[in-house]
């Protein structure tokens, strides 16, 4: 099983808190008028906002497989995945997600699905 080192954990913390951080600015220069007021409403928006930026990395791809594809623009799909980023981190920041609970939270659910895997899940 792959186990991260205390230095090696506290390194991919300190540098989500960095992402963290600059979140929370940019957050702070936006216009939120049409922002839900309750938390319930914004992890939603910011589901269908991780959604449709899901969608927007997908049509990077060539999954049509009835088309005749085209080169791959991997700088493109990477700005898509980055935008992905900046939801999932704000809906973080609206759980009230340290970097820290995110590094555990995501050690116990990768313990949970090797262990799955382990199982024939």
């Amino acid at each position: 099983m792959y186990l991260l080192s205390q230095e090696t954990s506290k390194k991919i913390e300190d540098q989500l808190e960095t992402i963290f951080n600059l979140q929370k600015g940019l957050s702070e220069m936006m216009n939120l008028d049409r922002y839900p007021k309750d938390s319930e409403g914004r992890v939603s928006a910011l589901c269908t906002a991780i959604i449709h930026e899901a969608v927007e990395l997908q049509r990077t791809t060539n999954w049509k497989w009835w088309k005749t594809p085209t080169s791959f623009n991997e700088s493109e799909a990477r700005e898509e995945l980055i935008d992905i980023w900046h939801f999932v981190v704000q809906a973080s920041l609206e759980l009230d997600l340290t970097p820290n609970d995110i590094v555990e939270e995501y050690k116990k659910k990768n313990e949970i699905n090797r262990e799955r895997q382990r199982t024939g899940y």
